[in-house]
């Protein structure tokens, strides 16, 4: 690998509602190794209805889910400011929509991605309005059989869509390790040919960093201030300074991917192994003519000192030509 992993930190919900709080993320995030900056845009009147039963009175504020989307909602002039201060600040700015109304405002916005939420990867109709926009469409596989994931695939080619990539993702909050599905991105990279990546949910920083190991080229983890924050993905979410951790271990990562080792080529730990090697030394004091018994050596540093510990078995059985006292390095003229 060459390229750089990406890095995404997904806002999605951890700003409760709040713009302030939104905008704080993106200042939270600068400058801590992360390449894009994810948002969900909900419009509750073009998502929502009474019908909706996921996740319903789970706020204390909301009394219906259609309330909650509804109080999570940004104005379009307030994307555009979210959309300007991420990109002021060198972030890429990316969004999952979840309404026909989401994808005009995005196009508005002049998104150059439109990141498919996994429970969006059979709205066709909303992903025909996407590829009728030009623009790289990355997937999210959470929910989806091999199948399902394929069908979505062909829609969007045979619209012309540009997809770009695919994420592995388990819709599970948090994410335990029996889970993960690591394996799978193999399995994706194989069956598509696109860029692959991890949308993890576990709260941890363990599965992403495994990922990296096994290939994965993008990253998306939800970030929050604290664990204890109020909202539906705080527990599986990274906070800023798991984020800083991950950073720098995925670049880590890539460092030692992108220069193997040669095991063979150990020219620059010759002088090592001299230091840490044995010589062969005398456990007690011996006299001249005295046949040389496995119990009288013993091993020294360094390893250049006389006869090397790997040979110990040629000296077995040898004859002292002088007397020896103890620790002494043997040399073979010691032998007769």
């Amino acid at each position: 690998m060459n390229n750089q992993t990406e890095i995404i930190a997904e806002i999605a919900q951890a700003h409760d509602g709040s713009l302030g709080i939104a905008h704080s993320y993106i200042d939270a995030l600068y400058g801590i190794g992360v390449d894009t900056i994810k948002f969900q845009m909900h419009i509750a009147e073009y998502e929502s209805s009474a019908h909706e039963q996921f996740r319903v009175n789970f706020s204390y504020e909301d009394k219906t889910r259609f309330d909650y989307w509804d109080r999570m909602g940004f104005t379009f002039e307030q994307w555009q400011g979210l959309k300007q201060h991420c990109e002021d600040k060198g972030f890429n700015f990316l969004a999952s929509p979840f309404s026909l109304k989401a994808v005009e405002w995005m196009e508005q916005l002049g998104v150059e991605r439109y990141k498919i939420a996994s429970g969006e990867t059979a709205n066709f109709l909303m992903l025909d309005r996407i590829c009728k926009t030009g623009q790289s469409i990355l997937l999210s596989s959470g929910m989806s059989s091999y199948s399902e994931i394929q069908e979505t695939i062909d829609f969007i080619q045979s619209h012309k869509g540009k997809f770009e990539g695919l994420f592995q993702c388990t819709s599970a909050y948090p994410t335990p390790p029996e889970n993960y599905g690591l394996n799978v991105l193999k399995e994706l990279k194989n069956k598509t040919n696109v860029k692959v990546g991890l949308s993890d949910h576990s709260g941890e920083i363990y599965a992403p960093l495994a990922a990296v190991a096994l290939g994965a080229e993008m990253l998306e983890m939800h970030v929050v201030f604290d664990k204890k924050m109020f909202g539906p993905d705080a527990a599986s979410s990274l906070t800023i300074n798991d984020f800083i951790q991950l950073c720098q271990g995925v670049r880590k990562i890539e460092t030692c991917l992108n220069n193997p080792i040669d095991k063979d080529n150990i020219d620059a730990f010759e002088d090592m192994k001299i230091m840490f090697g044995k010589s062969i030394t005398l456990s007690k004091d011996l006299e001249k003519g005295h046949i040389i018994q496995l119990e009288d050596l013993e091993t020294t540093k360094p390893g250049d000192k006389g006869i090397s510990a790997k040979v110990y078995q040629s000296i077995i059985g040898k004859v002292l030509n002088k007397n020896l006292s103890k620790h002494t390095f043997i040399q073979n003229n010691d032998l007769e």
